[in-house]
């Protein structure tokens, strides 16, 4: 079997069977950086066999900011990428290195499968979502729960949000819990990148029900970063 790429460069979020999620974050640099690792990525993938049935999917966006690249791959279970780490990555990310030198691996995070999704919105136009926003939260390490308490608050605040100023332009969250116990990612389709920054600010002043979300005892940092679509490829028949 070989990759096939998808033709929104979406990966499919309600696929069966992911057992576990794979975040990491390269810095490339320059916009005209980022459409070329991007390139050199799928030309990488795509002249080779699909590693192992154990992924699913695999796909990179690019940071609105012009600079950076997420890549987000859906796994069966996390003993299926470290199997891929020792007999396939290598080879792939040398010629990728090859095409473009100089990225920088910055960070790589292990989740599980989603916890928790919202409800899909369908965008104004029909359209597909035009922007994804990743949210991270990062947690002090402690009890069970801790995590899962705070994404409650989160839906408690857009629920109190669907009464009293209806999200408009967001389409869908996903919640995962990274393995490490120490932060949650969301991760979340909108219309436009415009229609996110419009969300954040009509977030001030912030609700009771906001507030307790931002200052809960056990979070210790936050980042908001929005990227772009950019490719995603998964098993061909």
């Amino acid at each position: 079997m070989n990759a096939v790429a998808r033709p929104d460069a979406r990966p499919d979020l309600d696929r069966p069977g992911v057992g576990a999620v794979l975040v990491s974050t390269w810095r490339v640099g320059t916009p005209e950086r980022q459409r070329a690792v991007v390139e050199a990525i799928r030309k990488a993938w795509e002249s080779r066999a699909w590693p192992d049935l154990g992924l699913l999917s695999y796909s990179v966006l690019a940071g609105t900011d012009g600079e950076t690249l997420l890549h987000y791959s859906q796994w069966t279970e996390q003993r299926a990428y470290d199997d891929f780490v020792r007999t396939h990555r290598d080879d792939r990310n040398a010629e990728i290195d090859a095409a473009v030198p100089g990225s920088e691996r910055v960070e790589l995070r292990r989740y599980g499968a989603v916890h928790r999704s919202t409800p899909r919105r369908a965008t104004g136009t029909g359209e597909l979502p035009g922007v994804v926003v990743i949210v991270e939260a990062d947690f002090e390490p402690s009890g069970a729960g801790v995590r899962e308490e705070w994404v409650d608050r989160v839906f408690d605040a857009l629920d109190e949000d669907a009464v009293t100023r209806p999200v408009s332009g967001g389409i869908s969250g996903r919640f995962h819990l990274s393995a490490d116990g120490c932060r949650v990612l969301d991760y979340a389709e909108w219309e436009s990148e415009r229609a996110h920054e419009k969300w954040l600010a009509d977030d001030a002043p912030l609700s009771e029900a906001w507030a307790r979300v931002h200052h809960h005892p056990a979070l210790v940092g936050g980042r908001v970063r929005r990227y772009a679509p950019a490719l995603s490829l998964s098993a061909g028949a």
